[in-house]
């Protein structure tokens, strides 16, 4: 099993509404295939951090669910919302682990 983290680093005074809009993301997601995500927020660290966490059985399943956004319809739905989540973003990156054990 595979985690990944993609971590948002939020424009000043964005974070509301990023996180209102991430919950709108996540359930098209979920249309798409993406069944285990959740959202996490900042308590320490750099302020304005949004991190959508998910996991995959592989790899491989990863990858194939970034490629295939499902029908025609959830594709222009995700293409939407990415036009309205990208003015909030200053930058972000993408983290991959290996799950190695659950507690």
């Amino acid at each position: 099993m595979i985690l990944v983290r993609d971590v948002f680093r939020l424009k000043f005074g964005k974070a509301k509404e990023a996180r209102a809009l991430m919950k709108e993301g996540l359930r098209i997601a979920a249309k798409a295939g993406f069944s285990s995500q959740r959202q996490l927020v900042d308590l320490t660290g750099q302020f304005y951090t949004l991190v959508l966490e998910s996991t995959h059985a592989s790899l491989a399943a990863w990858e194939s669910a970034m490629s295939d956004t499902g029908d025609a319809q959830v594709a222009k739905e995700w293409g939407a919302w990415y036009e309205r989540f990208k003015p909030l973003v200053d930058s972000g990156h993408r983290e991959v682990f290996t799950v190695l054990d659950e507690g």
